[in-house]
């Protein structure tokens, strides 16, 4: 099952390589890691996304606490929560229906395309990962000539939240 682990961490050098490194020794994978600092400059907040039964995440939150510069772990699919992913894209656009129907399918998913050349458009869509699956998929017709995704973000719902 996929998990959403989000973890309160010191800001400081090293501290994303420890947290790489513990996930990288146990064979455990990572489908997504996202870090920026907090509101707090001192703190920083990774949020991985991995795969695995209730053991092996057990597991995983336990060894994350243990690490020095960790200050608390959540695991955000255990409540209810929100999750976000960014995707960029890049289409070939090289035809007048072509252009209309990459148009199309942005209006359709709400996406916001951020460069327009003679050839090319470049696409921003937001949402959550099933979205940003279903809006490639739309785009299948269409030569997709680049994909960059940010990976999962998440936060809780109502007053929960992860600070110190």
């Amino acid at each position: 099952m996929r998990h959403i682990i989000s973890v309160l961490v010191e800001n400081e050098a090293g501290a994303l390589s420890k947290v790489a490194g513990l996930f990288s020794v146990r064979a455990y994978n990572i489908d997504s890691l996202t870090v920026a600092p907090t509101n707090d400059p001192s703190l920083s907040r990774m949020t991985v996304v991995t795969s695995g039964n209730d053991t092996t995440i057990e597991q995983i939150m336990m060894q994350l606490n243990k690490l020095v510069d960790v200050i608390m772990v959540k695991d955000m699919t255990s409540g209810s929560h929100i999750e976000r992913e960014m995707l960029l894209v890049k289409v070939a656009v090289v035809d007048s229906g072509k252009k209309d129907a990459a148009k199309r399918v942005c209006d359709i998913f709400r996406g916001k395309i951020l460069d327009v050349t003679d050839s090319t458009y470049t696409i921003e869509m937001t949402g959550g990962s099933s979205k940003l699956d279903a809006f490639l998929e739309a785009l299948s017709e269409a030569e997709i000539m680049e994909v960059v995704r940010s990976g999962v973000i998440g936060i809780a719902r109502g007053e929960t939240t992860l600070k110190v």
